[in-house]
């Protein structure tokens, strides 16, 4: 798409706040006027709109698509996305352990336990871990936990984490990083353990460079998303 605007900035629009382009409101793919309740995402989101390059696509305003994302898809379907989001955490990728060789093995103790703790002690979620990839029936306990953690979140919270929890596996990274108790790439170190591990026995992979900087990407934008909407 070619850029049709030369100034983007944020108007209030009763106690929220809005951005235009020109003057013009920058539009939800349903054609209401994008508004949020937050100055700082405004300003953001204000910002990337005022550096989108000539060619542009929707890849170069994910604040916006988060935006939206929050307020037409997530809010009419709380209920099924929180479903799918504690699914994940009943599956955790944290809790699918190597039983060799030991290196593997104490580099995933090492890296995921302290997280399982984390969760644990700070959510009162108790996972079980296990060797190899049979699903585990976790306790209930943890998915009405889960749950309980993801419906009292906000429709934007659930949003970003609509696109870190996929990215990583892990719901459980997703929370610590909703907490600031990891960073993007902390999270994404974590997440990719098992093919970091791979690399350093076999050499490094171009492909797999890329398709974990494009995660790293995610993760880290909708991280800010998060962030903005929460301060």
């Amino acid at each position: 798409m070619k850029r049709f605007w030369k100034n983007a900035q944020i108007i209030p629009a009763d106690e929220e706040h809005g951005v235009e382009l020109d003057g013009r409101p920058v539009k939800l793919p349903s054609g209401k006027p994008l508004v949020v309740p937050f100055h700082l995402l405004a300003e953001a989101i204000a910002n990337e709109w005022a550096n989108a390059p000539q060619d542009f696509s929707p890849d170069d305003l994910p604040l916006t698509r988060l935006a939206s994302t929050a307020q037409e898809r997530i809010a009419p379907h709380r209920s099924d996305i929180v479903n799918q989001l504690a699914a994940y955490g009943m599956n955790d990728l944290l809790c699918y352990r190597a039983d060799a060789p030991e290196d593997l093995v104490t580099r995933q103790r090492n890296t995921w336990d302290p997280w399982l703790q984390w969760a644990a002690a700070t959510h009162g979620v108790v996972l079980l871990s296990t060797t190899g990839l049979v699903p585990i029936n976790q306790p209930a306990s943890a998915g009405e936990a889960l749950h309980q953690i993801l419906s009292t979140s906000s429709d934007y919270t659930i949003a970003a984490l609509g696109v870190i929890v996929p990215a990583l596996g892990s719901l459980l990274l997703g929370l610590a990083l909703t907490a600031r108790a990891i960073d993007p790439q902390g999270a994404c170190d974590a997440a990719c353990l098992d093919e970091l591990w791979q690399e350093e026995q076999w050499g490094t992979d171009q492909e797999a460079i890329a398709r974990r900087a494009k995660i790293l990407a995610d993760v880290a934008v909708s991280t800010q998303f998060m962030y903005l909407c929460a301060a």
